[in-house]
């Protein structure tokens, strides 16, 4: 299991202690320390849709140039601004072996746990 998101995300850490107190191994991958690969992310915004991948409520999002913003119609310019600026990438995203998820959600996290999905 790959844990994806940027370590001092509270949201990153909820999930993380979630599945340490879970017993659950994982890796963790850091978008600032270790970057975001273009195919990694690709594949992310065709499972769940670059219109979830893409976090238009966080901080990073609001205060980037409405010219950038306004930028964003499809998928692809989605993709270029979560490059630039990885914090706009929603957190965390996991892949699982069963299944992958994105964003924490401790109840649908425990389902996912009870049915052998989260591991």
């Amino acid at each position: 299991m790959i844990v994806y998101g940027i370590r001092n995300c509270d949201t990153v850490k909820k999930a993380r202690k979630f599945l340490e107190d879970a017993g659950i191994d994982y890796t963790f991958h850091d978008y600032k320390k270790d970057g975001v690969d273009a195919d990694k992310l690709r594949a992310f915004v065709k499972e769940f849709g670059w219109d979830t991948v893409l976090n238009k409520r966080g901080t990073t999002w609001r205060k980037l140039d409405d010219e950038i913003k306004d930028s964003v119609s499809d998928a692809e310019s989605a993709m270029a601004v979560m490059l630039d600026n990885p914090s706009v990438i929603k957190r965390p995203i996991v892949e699982a072996a069963a299944k992958n998820f994105i964003g924490f959600d401790p109840v649908s996290w425990e389902t996912a746990l009870e049915m052998d999905e989260l591991k």
